[in-house]
């Protein structure tokens, strides 16, 4: 009997997946529990296994392609099964956006959308020109016509000026990836050429400025979800303060000079003292749920990490349980399976707090987003020397300025403030933590 394979719900937050990968090519043999395809979810990317034995007799989404929960994306039968009617049912059921595309245009999952000038440009190309960007060809990888990039390699290119065009990828499939972009920039570039010379005083005649559309990937589109849910409907306030990180720099040169193994950062001390703080103040360890306000027992900090399509945050578990040692092994454990998209669900869900550092990238102050429905986040600013009066007297001081954004709807501004207070006495003087 033939399976139908559906898109899985394979996290708590997922509303769409997008192939990422099949691990099978049509015609392969399947059996149950074999790893099938790889899936793009919103926060991760993960396995789907087979839920049947048979051949993958058909393929329904294309890598690349996104798929709403529940919908037919590939199908399991016996080598001379009929699947005329899955085939058919999966016709009627699938949205107008996985339609095949026509010959002259390029496939949705590519371009969503194309505006009127590239489908015009696209229907009197020749039936064996590729696939149209902005009425500009674009080029096509050898097994499928189409062109892959990453989220990253795309954005360096447009910040550089790179033509994708011009480019071999050397990433899985022909995908163009930041190494690629990388060793484009280090080429010496052309001396632009123009068509005429502009005589003085002169406005070159441009046209509309050359575009490309990228699909949105699904953790740019949780975010851009959960961003509308969170400015919106959440009442932000922020307060800011300024602290002193003398002395936490030093303990953290004295450990690591003990143990250089260690690799204590201070973000690793930010998250410990974010965390003892938030165990003496637990009316900040809280979220809105509506009809009622949730205190947590423990401090589970979410510590947010850029990765290649934006933003996610995995969660230090129990971070006023544990030790410097044990928080910095575990942050750069969670960082590298992050950056792979490797995290489990459960390892990037749930945090009663966030904290969101940018000082590595010589921000100096900064507000974020509260995640809902955590009750607050810290947004930590860069360590720089600054003078500062003490004893009357003018020195000089390693200064750090961190923001906090607070749901006004379950924290007062005062609550925030005594909670920042404690943070900053903390940090100051770290010697605390042992106490």
């Amino acid at each position: 009997m033939a399976t139908k394979v559906i898109m899985p719900k394979l996290s708590p937050t997922m509303e769409e997946g997008q192939i990422s990968r099949w691990l099978k090519k049509e015609g392969d043999k399947v059996s149950m529990g074999e790893p099938l395809a790889e899936i793009d979810t919103d926060k991760a990317t993960m396995e789907m296994q087979a839920l049947g034995n048979g051949v993958l007799r058909k393929i329904l989404i294309g890598e690349g392609q996104a798929a709403p929960l529940g919908q037919l994306i590939a199908i399991i039968a016996e080598p001379n099964e009929d699947i005329a009617s899955l085939m058919s049912e999966a016709t009627a059921a699938a949205p107008a956006k996985q339609e095949a595309p026509k010959p002259e245009e390029p496939k949705p999952a590519e371009q969503p959308a194309p505006q009127p000038q590239a489908r015009a440009a696209a229907a009197s190309a020749a039936p064996a020109a590729r696939p149209v960007d902005n009425g500009q060809p674009r080029p096509a990888s050898a097994d499928s016509g189409r062109m892959i990039v990453s989220p990253l390699a795309a954005r360096m290119a447009a910040e550089t000026g790179i033509d994708l065009r011009s480019l071999q990828g050397s990433g899985p499939g022909g995908r163009i990836i930041k190494r690629d972009i990388e060793a484009a920039i280090s080429q010496p570039k052309p001396a632009p050429s123009y068509p005429r010379a502009v005589g003085a005083g002169q406005i070159p005649q441009i046209g509309a400025s050359a575009y490309r559309d990228e699909p949105a990937s699904e953790i740019r589109k949780t975010i851009a979800r959960r961003l509308v849910t969170s400015l919106g409907p959440v009442p932000h306030f922020f307060l800011t303060t300024e602290i002193e990180m003398d002395r936490a720099a030093e303990m953290r040169r004295g450990i690591n000079a003990l143990d250089p193994d260690l690799k204590i950062s201070i973000n690793d001390i930010i998250i410990k003292v974010v965390a003892a703080a938030l165990i003496q103040h637990p009316e900040v360890n809280v979220s809105f749920q509506e009809k009622f306000v949730r205190y947590y027992e423990r401090a589970d900090i979410g510590v947010a990490v850029a990765i290649e399509d934006g933003l996610i945050t995995p969660v230090v578990r129990a971070a006023d349980q544990k030790s410097l040692s044990q928080i910095a092994a575990e942050v750069r454990e969670l960082a590298e399976r992050a950056r792979s998209r490797r995290l489990k669900p459960e390892e990037y869900t749930g945090a009663t707090f966030s904290i969101s550092n940018l000082g590595m990238f010589g921000i100096d102050e900064f507000t974020a987003v509260i995640n809902p429905p955590e009750g607050a986040i810290l947004a930590v600013g860069s360590m720089s020397p600054k003078p500062v009066v003490r004893d009357n007297e003018i020195v000089i001081r390693q200064i750090m300025r961190v923001t906090m954004s607070c749901d006004h709807r379950v924290i007062d501004g005062a609550t925030g403030a005594k909670f920042l207070q404690t943070f900053k006495k903390i940090l100051e003087n770290p010697l605390y933590l042992v106490v």
